[in-house]
C-alpha cells in the first residue's frame, strides 16, 4: 500500500506550474515528493530533472533513497538504474539527477539545454541563492505533451531569500499555508504530519528543543522563516544616526559584472568603541569610469581602502582622481577583521538597505574553524578593509595621498 500525506495530492491534481514545498525536519516532504516522482514515471513522456545546488554523486547521495522506495514497493522489475538516472522500463519516462554547481563550474547552461523536461525538482532549494539561475532552468521546462511542473523543496531560511520574496511576500501569501494562488501551489508540513513514522526518542528530542530553545523549534521543527539567519556573525549592531566623530574612511569591494561593487563610509569613535557605517552605493555591472565617478561623488578626496586583489583597477582609479589605497590582506585577515568589528558597537545608517541585509545574513559556514560563508559579504568586506586599515595603520589620520 502506498501511503502519501494528502497535503501532497495537489502535485498530482492541481493545474499549477509551481509547487513550493516547505516544512521542518522530520516532516516527510522529501520522502513524499520522491515517491510521487516514481509514480509519475509510469506515465509515458516524462523527463524529470532532479537537482540540488551541489551534487557530487547522485548514486551515493540521492539514488539510494529512490532504490529504497522501489524495493519497498516491490517495483524492482520496472526500473533501470544508472549512476545518474532512474528510468521506467514500461513507459520510458525517466528521472535525471544533476548538480547545478559542480567541480567544473556552473552547469546552468547544460541544464537549460535539456529537452522535453516536464518536471523540474529543486531539492534543498534554499541553497540556490541566484534567482537568475532559477529563471534560466525554469524556461527549459516546456514539454508540450505533459503537464509542466516546477517543484521547490526547502527548509525555510531567512526572509531575505529570493524564494520568500518572490513566492510569498510579492504574492501576499502567508508562510506555512497549504493553498493555491494563481499558478503556484503551496504545501507545508511539519513533523506533526508525520508522527507515525518517527521514533519515540526522536519525538522526545523535539519536545526538549521546544522547551529549551523555542525559536529553534519554530524554525527547524515547524518550518518557520527567520527574520535573521541562524548563526549570524554580527549581533553587535543597530540602526541609528551616522555621526562624524573624526575623519571618515571609505571601504570598497569590487564585483564587476557578476557581483556588486560597493562603497561604504566608516567613522570610528575609538574612545567609546563605536563604528558608524553608511552605505554609499551597491551596484552591479559598473565600468571603471563609473566606479571612479561614484567614488568622487560620495568620497571626494577622502581615503578609500579598496580590495587589494584588484591592483590594476586600483591603479586606474588613482589615475582618474580617486584617493584609493590597497587593503591590508593576508592569511587570517578575514578572521582578524571580523574580530575587530565584533569588538565595537556598529551603528548603521537607516538607508543602508543592502548593508542591513548582509548583517542579517552573514553567518558562519563552520563556526568551530571560524570560517564564514562566502556570501552576503560585499559591503561587509569593504567595511573590514576600511576598519582594519585604520586600526592597524600607525600613520592613521594622514589620509590624503597625492
Amino acid at each position: 500500500m502506498i501511503d502519501i500525506n494528502t497535503k501532497y495530492e495537489p502535485i498530482q491534481t492541481s493545474d499549477a506550474r509551481y509547487y513550493i514545498v516547505t516544512g521542518g525536519r522530520g516532516s516527510g516532504k522529501s520522502y513524499s515528493i520522491n515517491l510521487l516522482l516514481l509514480l509519475l514515471t509510469f506515465e509515458a513522456g516524462h523527463t524529470i530533472l532532479f537537482t540540488r545546488f551541489t551534487l557530487s554523486s547522485a548514486y551515493i547521495s540521492i539514488i539510494p533513497e529512490f532504490i529504497d522506495k522501489i524495493e519497498t514497493l516491490k517495483l524492482q522489475d520496472y526500473f533501470h538504474i544508472t549512476k545518474d538516472e532512474v528510468r521506467n522500463k514500461l513507459s520510458g519516462s525517466k528521472i535525471i539527477f544533476k548538480g547545478i554547481k559542480t567541480s567544473s563550474g556552473d552547469q546552468t547552461a547544460n541544464l537549460k539545454s535539456l529537452t522535453n523536461v516536464s518536471t523540474w525538482v529543486m531539492d534543498e532549494a534554499e541553497e540556490l541563492q541566484d534567482e537568475n539561475i532559477f529563471d534560466k532552468i525554469d524556461l527549459s521546462v516546456r514539454n508540450l505533451k505533459q503537464k509542466n511542473r516546477v517543484i521547490l523543496i526547502l527548509n525555510p531560511v531567512t526572509k531575505e531569500h529570493w524564494i520568500y520574496n518572490r513566492f510569498f511576500e510579492d504574492k501576499g501569501v502567508q508562510a506555512g499555508s497549504n493553498a493555491t494562488k494563481g499558478n503556484t501551489n503551496y504545501i507545508h508540513t511539519t513533523y506533526l504530519d508525520n508522527i507515525k513514522n518517527l521514533s519515540k526518542s526522536y519525538l522526545e528530542q523535539i519536545e526538549n528543543i521546544k522547551k529549551r530553545r523555542p525559536e529553534k523549534y519554530k524554525h527547524q521543527m515547524l518550518g518557520g522563516w527567520l527574520s535573521k539567519a541562524e548563526g549570524v556573525i554580527f549581533t553587535n549592531w543597530k540602526i541609528g544616526e551616522f555621526k562624524k566623530v573624526g575623519v571618515s574612511v571609505y571601504g570598497q569591494d569590487y564585483g564587476f559584472a557578476a557581483d556588486e561593487n560597493s562603497l561604504v563610509e566608516t567613522n570610528i569613535d575609538t574612545s567609546n568603541k563605536i563604528i558608524y557605517l553608511k552605505e554609499c552605493f551597491y551596484l552591479k555591472g559598473l565600468t571603471t569610469s563609473e566606479i571612479a565617478n561614484l567614488n568622487l561623488k560620495h568620497a571626494n578626496n577622502s581615503l578609500i581602502v579598496g580590495d587589494s586583489a584588484e591592483p590594476r583597477l586600483l591603479h586606474e582609479l588613482k589615475a582618474k582622481g580617486c584617493n584609493v589605497v590597497k587593503a591590508i590582506k593576508g592569511q587570517g585577515s578575514i578572521t582578524y577583521g571580523i574580530a575587530l568589528l565584533q569588538d565595537y558597537d556598529l551603528i548603521v545608517e537607516e538607508n543602508s538597505i543592502n548593508l542591513i541585509k548582509e548583517l542579517n545574513n552573514y553567518s558562519w559556514l563552520e563556526k568551530k574553524s571560524k570560517t564564514p560563508q562566502d556570501k552576503f559579504n560585499h559591503i561587509i568586506d569593504a567595511i573590514r578593509y576600511a576598519v582594519s586599515y585604520q586600526l592597524q595603520n600607525p600613520n592613521r589620520g594622514n589620509y590624503f595621498i597625492s
